[in-house]
């Protein structure tokens, strides 16, 4: 299995972003989540003429890697269609939260360069299983 560095990752969620369906932000975002034991699954942004109904990239990485049997993840990289870093919205954060509280963001801009933030930081006083 080859080793998932930052910059690949960022790379994977650059290349995610292609496969956006988003014709009416124009804003098209893509993700890539390193699960625990290696695996990485990517996700895009899927707009709906029923804004609701639209899922974010970071959920729609995350999804498919819970679909696929995995529950523990260490990192995602984020990638917006701007100069400016991709963060995630605040229903992702929570969303992300749920599985890794202690997840690692690596939030790009368009060209690649990324900042790397804790999921922590990104979500103060996060809500978890643990509060139920």
């Amino acid at each position: 299995m080859e080793k998932i560095t930052d910059e690949l990752l960022v790379k994977k969620a650059l290349d995610a972003r292609e496969n956006s369906y988003s014709p009416y932000s124009k804003y098209r975002v893509g993700a890539a989540l390193l699960c625990d034991d290696g695996t990485v699954y990517t996700g895009c942004n899927v707009e709906n003429a029923s804004y609701p109904c639209g899922i974010c990239a970071e959920r729609n990485a995350m999804a498919a890697a819970v679909a696929g049997g995995h529950r523990k993840f260490s990192k995602i990289a984020i990638s917006g269609s701007s100069e400016a870093v991709c963060t995630p919205c605040g229903m992702c954060r929570q969303f992300m939260y749920e599985f890794s509280p202690n997840l690692t963001v690596l939030c790009a801009g368009s060209g690649g360069d990324f900042v790397s933030k804790s999921l922590k930081d990104l979500l103060v006083d996060g809500f978890g299983p643990e509060n139920m």
